[in-house]
């Protein structure tokens, strides 16, 4: 297993601004969070997304299989609150660090479980619920998809979670045993 500084190291090559040794022990998944995808239209409709990603039981079952992980977040600078752009580019880089540093993870750690930001976006038509997923080793669910509320997971690592006015941060996490 690599040390928090050789993941912090590979999760900053990767374009992370920030990163938090994350203890999954910690972390609650709430019926509350998993309610708010309900709401999404990305609801039904992917593998990543409730109920396609599984039951909450099941998920607590799958993070209950860990005892550490990596909190990844990317800060991105806004003209404004509005910056529409500078909010879709901060997510664009984010969605690709992430996916960068899941591809040199996965390796290291064949059991990994990546939880990121928003539902999963590899293929442009997700075959859920008629076929099964295309790349389940690249799929990635949502933290809030597990009910994880992403306020707490950073407060409970040490990791801020807003950074100001003209800011916006995503942040995702990996389970790494």
């Amino acid at each position: 297993m690599l040390t928090y500084d050789a993941l912090n190291r590979l999760a900053q090559g990767a374009g992370f601004t920030k990163t938090a040794p994350l203890s999954v022990r910690k972390l609650s998944l709430l019926d509350e969070v998993r309610q708010m995808c309900e709401s999404c239209n990305a609801y039904g409709t992917r593998w990543s997304c409730p109920p396609g990603c599984g039951t909450l039981p099941e998920c607590r079952e799958r993070v209950a299989g860990y005892t550490q992980g990596l909190l990844v977040q990317t800060v991105g600078q806004l003209e404004d609150a509005l910056d529409g752009e500078g909010m879709m580019a901060a997510e664009a880089t984010h969605k690709q660090s992430f996916e960068m540093l899941h591809r040199q993870l996965l390796p290291l750690y064949p059991r990994l479980l990546a939880l990121g930001t928003g539902g999963c976006r590899l293929c442009e038509h997700c075959t859920y619920p008629d076929a099964p997923c295309r790349f389940p080793e690249r799929m990635t669910p949502s933290m809030e998809a597990y009910g994880i509320l992403v306020l707490q997971a950073c407060k409970d690592s040490g990791l801020p979670y807003y950074y100001g006015p003209g800011t916006i941060s995503y942040t995702g996490c990996f389970l790494l045993e």
